[in-house]
């Protein structure tokens, strides 16, 4: 895996883990999960502007974004319970496959 794709799913990662803590914060009136949250945005956007350097922004950040959505659906399930229903599914699969044709067909991405 080159550098730029492994700081791209670093910053997917820690999006993620941000994310779900800072649903965790409770409206930051949690210290622990709102601190948590603040490492891992910052964290994130560190590594996402890594990715910048060889990838374009629109490719990163459409990967970013897409992935992370994904992931958050994934955590709020395993760790609040949120269910989704087929529609909301079938869409996160429609992204998925959109980000698959771009890594796999686009060239504007950095192989």
């Amino acid at each position: 895996m080159s550098k730029p794709h492994l700081m791209l799913l670093l910053a997917i990662l820690t999006e993620t883990i941000g994310t779900t803590a800072l649903n965790a914060s409770q409206q930051f009136t949690k210290a622990w999960p709102t601190a948590l949250m603040v490492v891992a945005y910052v964290a994130s956007f560190y590594c996402m502007s890594h990715a910048l350097k060889t990838m374009p922004v629109g490719i990163v950040y459409a990967i970013w974004s897409g992935l992370g959505i994904v992931l958050i659906a994934f955590m709020g399930f395993l760790v609040f319970g949120q269910r989704l229903d087929l529609p909301a599914v079938a869409g996160m699969g429609l992204i998925v496959a959109g980000v698959l044709v771009m890594h796999l067909f686009s060239n504007t991405t950095s192989h």
